[in-house]
């Protein structure tokens, strides 16, 4: 069911955004942090078979939209690590969040007040120099040479487009130093713990249902217990 949200800006605003949720009142509510930027895009379909698996094993799920992604009315350019941070924890609470489950990127903003689970969580280092090569590559095939410390160093200063991702210079400046949470209450779930090929390296968007029997398993047995 698609339903919105009213999400804190870090200008002190508000932007009313979507919400996809699997909610019948259960015991164990899990909110989903999706994967940053592109892997997002990717994965977007496998999330949600995720969660209808989750469904069908007695336990909500709800994934918000962060401001200035996917249909926001927010400007991305303005987003920051930071803001989402604070989004998501008010999102947490909003929804009644028991557990997280965060996804790649998703890591990097993790509300700490949550146990749950880590799924192949990615530095933001990693994330920010995906971005990087792929605009490298793309000025490369249009006939422009552009070198990856020289875009980097303009994004610090000015923010920069990566791959039609318009991100602030503080957005950039966060990515760099970011990391996934070290919380013994947050389970990491490596790749080949699921098996199959990751799917954020896919050239184009995809599904595995393998895969998401996989996850939603281990989630389920984990809340269970």
């Amino acid at each position: 069911m698609y339903a919105s949200w009213n999400a804190p800006l870090g200008d002190h605003g508000r932007s009313q955004e979507l919400v996809l949720s699997f909610e019948k009142g259960r015991r164990s509510r899990l909110l989903v942090l999706p994967p940053l930027f592109d892997e997002h895009n990717k994965l977007r379909r496998q999330i949600v078979e995720v969660m209808r698996r989750l469904d069908g094993a007695g336990i909500d799920s709800v994934l918000p939209d962060l401001p200035g992604c996917n249909e926001s009315p927010a400007p991305l350019e303005t987003q920051s690590l930071t803001d989402w941070r604070a989004a998501i924890g008010e999102a947490a609470h909003h929804f009644e969040a028991t557990h997280v489950l965060a996804i790649r990127g998703g890591a990097l903003i993790a509300p700490d007040h949550l146990p749950g689970f880590l799924y192949a969580p990615a530095k933001g280092r990693q994330i920010l120099r995906a971005l990087l090569r792929a605009r490298t590559i793309a000025s490369r095939e249009a006939g422009r040479e552009e070198k990856v410390e020289t875009l980097l160093e303009t994004g610090r200063e000015q923010g920069l487009e990566l791959a039609g991702w318009h991100l602030s210079a503080r957005m950039i400046a966060e990515l760099e130093q970011a990391e996934a949470p070290a919380d013994p209450r947050l389970r990491v779930i490596d790749q080949a713990t699921l098996g199959g090929s990751p799917l954020w390296l896919r050239a184009e968007p995809s599904e595995d249902a393998d895969q998401a029997d996989a996850l939603a398993a281990i989630i389920a047995m984990e809340l269970a217990s």
